[in-house]
Order: structure tokens, then sequence, then C-alpha cells
């Protein structure tokens, strides 16, 4: 069973990867990279690594159009260990559907930061 302070974590770091899609975020530089891990790297659904500074063309170039917003489904997350979540959910942006993981870790001095992401294209 769940502590209230696992329950919080996790609820924080939800809260984090939903700011990372919301369209005022991504279209800032300052906002996405005060949310990623100085050690960041993902795996993305393209195939493409990308780090902390090659992330940003992404969220500049393909920034979420607001009237078609991403749509996150069977968001689950789970404890690790004190400060470091893991994330599985299910996004559609437009028809391109992805599985999604993503680990989150906890700093004293900066809060929630995402450390590592990987997408993986899904036909469901």
């Amino acid at each position: 069973m769940e502590t209230d302070d696992a329950q919080q974590q996790i609820q924080a770091a939800i809260a984090g990867e939903l700011r990372l899609v919301d369209p005022a975020v991504r279209a800032s530089d300052e906002l996405v990279t005060s949310l990623l891990d100085p050690e960041f790297s993902e795996f993305g659904a393209s195939g493409r690594r990308w780090d902390r500074k090659t992330i940003l063309e992404v969220t500049r170039s393909a920034a979420v159009h607001p009237a078609h917003p991403v749509r996150i489904t069977r968001m689950t997350g789970t404890l690790l260990a004190p400060g470091l979540v893991h994330l599985t959910y299910h996004s559609d942006n437009q028809g391109r559907r992805v599985n999604r993981s993503s680990l989150w870790r906890h700093h004293p001095q900066a809060g929630w930061r995402l450390y590592f992401h990987q997408g993986t294209l899904s036909d469901s």
C-alpha cells in the first residue's frame, strides 16, 4: 500500500510531466529546461536520442497547438525509491500514438526534474 508521502511524490512527477506538454511551457526554453535534469536523456519515438540541449529543438519547433492538445491517458506512477518516480502513460498527438515511460528525480534545491524519457510508437 502506498503511503501519503509516496503518493505526493508520484503526483509531483505527474504534474511535471503534464507541464511538459503544456503549449505555454513548451514555447519557453527556460521553463522546459527548469523541468529537465542536468543529465536528462531521451530515446524518442522517432528513434533519435536527445539530451537536455537538443530536446529544446523539438519543444520549440513542434510546439503543441492549443487547439489540438496532446491527449494523455493511462498515466500511472510508481515510487521506485525516495525521490525517484517512474511514470508510464499513453499519448495521442493528432493520431500519432505513443507509449511513454519517464523517470523523475527530486533535487533538494530544484525540485522534480525529468531524468529519462522513452517514447515508443503504438498501434492502440
